[in-house]
């Protein structure tokens, strides 16, 4: 069993500097690893990017992030992904990283993501060419996100993760108005996870959405926006698989609290 520790949404800023760190010197004794969903920052500052390194240096398990829309705020992302990378941080943008955890190879493939909407009332590439750049970034992301978990599947991870901060799915958006799910997510990236297969499916971004979601394809999804789950984060268990999930049909659909 691997047990996921995910949270996001934390916005982080001088002010509340020290204020998950007593949690996270927790997670030796709860977590294998600890996920983070985007928008770690404010308003995307290098000051800010500090104050995430200090919460998350040194910690007992590895650490994973995607960056949030709020960490492109001042377009200093990469300075924003060098700070947590100093201190040990793996910070995915496209592309998928592999953790040996218990003798076991957990993989972690990480996207940011975009909006666009979802099923039936979700935008297309039609029409202006800013409307088609909106979508053409979205379809960028999820394919990336498809060929990363793909690529983890060829590297025999034994569990394979999506990590976005943008939701895959509608149901996790649930209590946010209806107006703005097209700007909470895409159905994109849920066809990218199930047609690639994962074990589990993690995002933020929706602070006023719900925890529990599902692909169509049956693959678990998790928003673990701090909003939503209102503690410092949430630990998920996942089963260990014999053989990879298949990539046609092999969404995994036990074993996620």
């Amino acid at each position: 069993m691997i047990r996921v520790a995910a949270v996001g949404d934390i916005h982080l800023s001088p002010e509340s500097a020290g204020a998950l760190r007593p949690a996270f010197d927790t997670l030796g004794e709860c977590a294998d690893l600890l996920l983070l969903a985007g928008d770690l920052t404010r308003h995307g500052t290098v000051e800010e990017a500090r104050v995430v390194a200090r919460e998350v240096a040194g910690l007992p398990v590895p650490v994973v992030a995607v960056l949030g829309n709020h960490d492109y705020q001042s377009d200093l992302q990469d300075e924003v992904t060098a700070v947590l990378e100093e201190v040990g941080v793996t910070v995915l943008e496209g592309r998928g990283t592999v953790l040996r955890i218990n003798g076991t190879r957990v993989g972690v493939a990480g996207t940011k993501g975009f909006g666009g909407g979802f099923a039936g009332r979700s935008g297309g590439e039609f029409g202006e060419p800013e409307m088609k750049a909106f979508v053409r970034y979205t379809r960028r992301c999820a394919e990336e996100l498809a060929a990363s978990l793909r690529s983890l599947r060829e590297e025999d991870c034994a569990v394979r993760i999506a990590l976005t901060h943008y939701s895959p799915v509608p149901d996790t958006l649930a209590g946010e108005p209806l107006e703005i799910y097209p700007f909470l997510g895409s159905y994109l990236l849920a066809e990218a996870v199930d047609d690639a297969g994962a074990d589990l499916a993690v995002h933020g971004h929706a602070h006023m959405g719900s925890e529990h979601g599902m692909t169509g394809g049956g693959v678990r999804v998790r928003n673990v926006a701090q909003p939503v789950l209102g503690r410092a984060f949430a630990v998920y268990h996942l089963p260990v698989h014999t053989r990879p999930t298949s990539l046609v049909g092999g969404a995994a659909t036990a074993g996620v609290g």
